[in-house]
């Protein structure tokens, strides 16, 4: 089980992270593009990933991260229950989806630190 804590210290532990406000939820962006959100209603959080990592994670258990049901989801915006999932996994989908949307130099220097 994650929490919006969990959520949180794990987007912005990632470089160049940010905090917004999006709507009613909570946002974190790189470079001012956005790679997950949180609803507060829900417990739910959003991860915009590929088609290919969107297809992985939603077939480790569906209950838990799907995509988004209507054209964002075709988009690759993907929905994470924070109640089930594991922490693991969380942080697996998170950096996933900041790869994603990342510039490709920030993406380079972030791979190249987790190597070291």
């Amino acid at each position: 089980m994650a929490t919006l804590d969990n959520l949180r210290n794990l987007c912005l532990s990632l470089p160049e992270a940010t905090e917004a406000p999006h709507f009613e939820n909570t946002s974190f962006r790189v470079k001012k593009k956005i790679f997950a959100t949180y609803n507060p209603v829900t417990n739910l959080a959003c991860v915009k990933l590929n088609e290919v990592d969107q297809s992985a994670f939603s077939a480790f258990d569906a209950s838990i991260i799907y995509p988004v049901p209507n054209k964002w989801g075709k988009q690759g915006w993907t929905l994470i229950d924070l109640a089930k999932v594991h922490e693991e996994t969380l942080k697996d989908a998170i950096e996933t989806a900041f790869c994603t949307v990342a510039p490709a130099k920030i993406v380079a220097a972030y791979k190249q630190s987790l190597a070291r």
